[in-house]
């Protein structure tokens, strides 16, 4: 099994194609499929169903796929590593991020990153936690600020908690009452995020411990949308209150609904993470851990990294 069959093989299950695949690689089509044809045989399986120009997966490339895209981010992080090795001038970190956090708190904490590492190259990835639990996981990103109920970050990630933020209703109009219990949702059409997002689970969650299934006026859209919709009259729509601002009507739930969300930075535990990555990551701790950062966090969230501890002698 060599590093450029499993590049090969990536590239036809991403396009379902051989001559498309072997565009992206720049690759002869025949040679592109010689090499698959010879990792077939090492493995001793079909990875690919071949009918009528029509390509799948068997069950045997299901099972190899995430191996492979691991491989193959294994190998460029170990590049990367060794080209970072002099100093920090250069770089580049693929960081994922939920939406709620992009247009929140992230602006800021990159910006005075950008200040101190102007040479290191930042790739941000805009998606629900569930989709960037599987992207970490697979060597997609090097580092994912992960939202959600649960504590832990999932199967082979390591995390650092952040902040613990609270879940808030915006609506069109004013709903009756300053607190909602859960149960109060079973008679407000909900504007729903698409299955990804954490806040879309623990609203389910949340209306199920509390015996029943929650109205959907719309559902599948992604942050944006949903605010647009909650605004055209839509419906209601539960989102964190860093989204929430000032522009909506907002009512809090009651104390004990447990509606909040832990905000985590995480990585995978397999991977030593390269100097840039390292880097990124103290930044983004220390910016929370910052006390005047910490005073001017919106109502509503609570950092959880712990403050730093300042001797007599440090004043």
């Amino acid at each position: 099994m060599q590093f450029q069959q499993l590049a090969y093989f990536v590239a036809v299950a991403d396009h379902r194609h051989f001559t498309r695949a072997a565009d992206q690689a720049r690759v002869a089509q025949p040679s592109l499929s010689q090499q698959i044809r010879a990792l077939e045989h090492d493995l001793g399986a079909p990875l690919f169903h071949r009918i009528r120009g029509n390509v799948s997966l068997t069950e045997a490339g299901e099972t190899l796929l995430p191996i492979a895209r691991r491989i193959l981010a294994d190998t460029e992080a170990a590049r990367r590593a060794i080209r970072e090795l002099a100093e920090l001038d250069r770089g580049r970190v693929r960081l994922g991020a939920p939406p709620s956090l992009c247009t929140g708190l992230l602006p800021a904490m990159l910006a005075a990153f950008r200040r101190r590492y102007p040479g290191i190259q930042l790739e941000l990835h805009e998606s629900g936690s569930g989709d960037l639990r599987q992207r970490l996981a697979e060597g997609a990103l090097d580092l994912a600020l992960l939202a959600g109920t649960r504590t832990a970050a999932g199967p082979g990630l390591t995390a650092t908690p952040l902040l613990l933020e609270e879940l808030v209703v915006i609506s069109p109009a004013p709903l009756a009452g300053d607190r909602l219990g859960i149960e109060q949702l079973a008679d407000v059409p909900l504007v729903m995020f698409r299955r990804g997002y954490d806040v879309r689970e623990a609203t389910v969650n949340a209306c199920r411990a509390a015996g029943f299934e929650p109205s959907f006026a719309i559902e599948g859209g992604e942050m944006d949308a949903v605010l647009e919709l909650v605004r055209a009259g839509v419906g209601a729509a539960v989102v964190p209150r860093t989204v929430a601002g000032d522009r909506f009507p907002v009512t809090r739930f009651a104390p004990g609904a447990g509606m909040t969300r832990v905000v985590q930075l995480a990585h995978r535990e397999d991977v030593e993470p390269t100097r840039a990555v390292r880097a990124l990551h103290t930044a983004i701790v220390g910016f929370v851990a910052d006390p005047a950062r910490r005073a001017s966090l919106p109502p509503g969230i609570e950092s959880l990294v712990p403050r730093p501890v300042v001797s007599e002698k440090q004043g």
